[in-house]
């Protein structure tokens, strides 16, 4: 369901635009409808709020708790289940984040990655979308918000654009706390300039070798690593945000020297971090992680050589939180 059918709903039921406005921005923030200083009867017309609670089930119902995860570096795997029975991920991270599905499934094909072996099922609408966000404010803060749980959000950019606009204005979420995560596609360059809300952008780079990233993401636009690094450089310096480059490290494969020497190349003196990701496990994948030590050497010498790199911690390890593991174990 998009946004869009949601307002109209909320205009059959009598809202106005200020009301429709009220009712979805309290949805967003896990709050009740009689929260404020402004009573219902005060401010909402007789028939909305005898439509309220029917239109609250309609909220409620568009993505529900199936179960929780916890790991314990403080995430928590969320599988929810949609209005139509099918099922995303979402993450709570530490530090008041959450990682959001745009798919149910990708088309992307990532080769170690449990979602793209599956495929695509369907788009999730931008109302599903923050959805995701207004449960997962029911269970704890949410002050960041990541579109890179299942699905890849170039290939569903009007809901993506539509549920960011609305979390960046009505969510209370800040614009740089809006993540867009993106294996790189011209279209998102096109469009998300235009946006009155421009969020931060990270790109799922991997290798730079273009060669071998068509091998570890096959449906990916043909886009050589160069130039999605230059295309990248120009939204980073146009929003004042560092983009944010994705590197899942798989040990053999793309933790080499040769590979380090081109990062070094490619990346110094750019405006971007470098988050350096450990595999995270998938069982029937023949992909494995660096060991601890080799993953905080390679990131330290890249430091030095001049590239601001991050090693960041796979979020919920202890519980095979692997994206698409948690929907492809409840259909098994």
């Amino acid at each position: 369901m998009r946004l869009g059918e949601l307002k109209e709903q909320l205009a059959q039921a009598g809202a106005r635009p200020l009301h429709a406005r009220r009712v979805l921005r309290l949805w967003a923030l896990a709050l009740p409808q009689d929260h404020g200083p402004q009573k219902l009867v005060d401010f909402l017309p007789l028939r909305l709020r005898e439509a309220l609670p029917r239109l609250q089930q309609v909220l409620g119902d568009l993505a529900r708790l199936t179960s929780q995860h916890p790991g314990e570096d403080g995430s928590a795997r969320l599988l929810l289940r949609l209005g139509d029975g099918q099922s995303v991920e979402s993450v709570l991270l530490p530090k008041a984040g959450l990682c959001v599905s745009t798919q149910v499934g990708c088309a992307v094909g990532c080769v170690f990655c449990m979602t793209g072996i599956g495929g695509l099922v369907r788009q999730v609408g931008s109302a599903e979308i923050i959805a995701q966000v207004a449960l997962a404010r029911t269970l704890r803060p949410v002050r960041k918000v990541v579109f890179m749980g299942m699905g890849e959000p170039a290939h569903n950019l009007d809901n993506v654009l539509e549920a960011i606009d609305f979390l960046g204005n009505e969510g209370g979420i800040g614009h740089k706390n809006l993540v867009f995560s993106t294996v790189g596609d011209r279209r998102v360059f096109e469009r998300l300039p235009q946006g009155a809300v421009k969020p931060a952008l990270a790109l799922s780079l991997h290798t730079t070798d273009a060669a071998l990233r068509a091998k570890l993401l096959p449906k990916a636009p043909r886009l050589e690593p160069a130039e999605l690094i230059e295309l990248g450089e120009v939204y980073a310096r146009a929003t004042g945000y560092p983009i944010q480059y994705q590197w899942t490290l798989l040990a053999g494969i793309n933790d080499g020297e040769e590979e380090l020497a081109r990062i070094v190349q490619l990346l110094k003196g750019r405006y971007a971090i470098l988050n350096f990701i450990p595999y995270n496990t998938v069982e029937g994948l023949p992909y494995r992680r660096p060991d601890g030590p080799r993953s905080a050497a390679i990131a330290a010498q890249l430091n030095r050589a001049g590239v601001l790199t991050r090693l960041r911690r796979s979020a919920g390890q202890d519980v095979e939180a692997g994206c698409g593991q948690l929907r492809a174990r409840s259909s098994a």
